[in-house]
């Protein structure tokens, strides 16, 4: 896959309202444990940033993948880690399966203010004992009348205390657990719907992220993404553009963590030479960077074979999985280097650090990946070639 000039001036667009709207901030927004995301969605909206791969009758730019993910490449270059990665909730984790399978007049009453920047949505997937588990979840949505009334509990969620709906994955019949679960948009202003205080989260802390209760919450039917029991198949095609998007979005982050150490180490002097000057660290930064450039080169051959149609199941886990690593391994050997300083909360390095720890986790944790992987690859006990 190669940028065109066209891919190339949408990254010059996105850099330019990095620099403008969200950097500068960085600081305030970390120390507040949020971010606006209104305010921010709607100017993101307003230069059609939150619909690039989204159908154009709905709002949204109507570009392959390949452009979605020249704007998640860019969007690593953000400071606020978690502002970012709540922009990409609302562009690759929470929408697409609405854009995909949604009826039209759900699309219009959800998708189209999304993509304008006007509402704010989140997704539910992970609780307190299912997070990577997916097929573990026990929140209930059963039906009553038109109506379906929900009940349990969804952890962790990005961007909760500020959205406007959620898309919703619960139980919706007594069926096996891969086809008894239905994907269902839920109006964040519903009554029975309560929150937890903010969690007090390792990183990621410019976005607001809490527990949500749903106690016989009451949404309409007609809120079901798709079919009836198909949920789980639409969250599973869902992680990959999720997926995908987190392991672009860690490539520009990492070389950005590298740059700057760099920098430091050019400016930094021990026993009258700079650091970077020691062999050991120059070498190790030349290790670190062609890293990044491997990761680079498999999200593209992902995107490529996505936006060609093919199976990206592999490939997808495949980046996600190496993408969670590298930013633990480039992280944690860029900090090593700026030794004390390094260890301070306001350094940039370190806020990376913690930030980009949670690349291994959400969207599916490392040992998921492995297992995804590994089942591709047909050498799970059982299942072999």
């Amino acid at each position: 896959m190669k940028f065109t000039q066209e891919h190339k001036e949408l990254q010059r667009t996105v850099r330019q309202f990095i620099d403008s709207e969200m950097n500068p901030y960085t600081e305030q927004w970390e120390k507040e444990g949020h971010f606006p995301a209104h305010e921010l969605y709607k100017k993101l909206g307003d230069l059609g940033l939150l619909g690039i791969s989204k159908p154009e009758e709905y709002g949204g730019l109507g570009l392959d993948y390949s452009y979605q993910m020249a704007f998640a490449e860019e969007l690593g270059t953000a400071r606020a880690g978690g502002a970012a990665l709540a922009i990409g909730v609302q562009t690759d984790m929470a929408t697409p399966a609405l854009a995909k399978f949604g009826s039209p007049e759900l699309k219009e009453e959800f998708l189209a203010p999304a993509i304008r920047g006007e509402k704010v949505a989140c997704i539910g997937v992970s609780e307190p004992g299912a997070g990577s588990d997916v097929a573990a979840l026990k929140t209930t949505a059963k039906k009553d009348g038109d109506d379906y009334v929900i009940n349990g509990t969804k952890m962790w969620i990005t961007t909760s205390t500020q959205a406007d709906f959620m898309c919703l994955l619960a139980n919706t019949s007594d069926d096996k657990v891969h086809k008894n679960k239905s994907l269902i948009v839920v109006p964040m202003d519903t009554p029975g719907i309560s929150f937890s205080d903010k969690l007090d989260k390792m990183g990621m802390r410019s976005s607001d992220t809490a527990q949500v209760f749903f106690d016989d919450v009451r949404v309409p039917q007609r809120n079901r993404i798709g079919a009836e029991g198909t949920g789980f198949m639409m969250q599973m095609v869902q992680f990959q553009e999720e997926r995908l998007f987190g392991a672009a979005m860690a490539v520009k982050g990492l070389e950005q963590c590298i740059n700057d150490t760099i920098t430091y180490c050019k400016e930094r002097h021990t026993f009258g030479q700079p650091l970077i000057d020691n062999q050991y660290i120059h070498f190790r930064m030349a290790e670190l960077q062609t890293e990044v450039e491997a990761l680079r080169a498999l999200i593209y051959q992902a995107t490529e074979t996505y936006v060609g149609g093919g199976d990206v199941l592999q490939l997808a886990s495949m980046a996600k999985l190496k993408a969670g690593r590298l930013s633990r391994e480039v992280t944690d050997a860029c900090l090593q280097f700026w030794g004390g300083m390094g260890y301070m909360m306001e350094n940039d390095v370190n806020r990376v650090y913690r930030d980009m720890r949670l690349t291994s986790i959400g969207g599916g944790a490392d040992e998921i990946m492995l297992g995804i992987i590994c089942k591709t690859m047909g050498i799970l006990p059982g299942k072999r070639k």
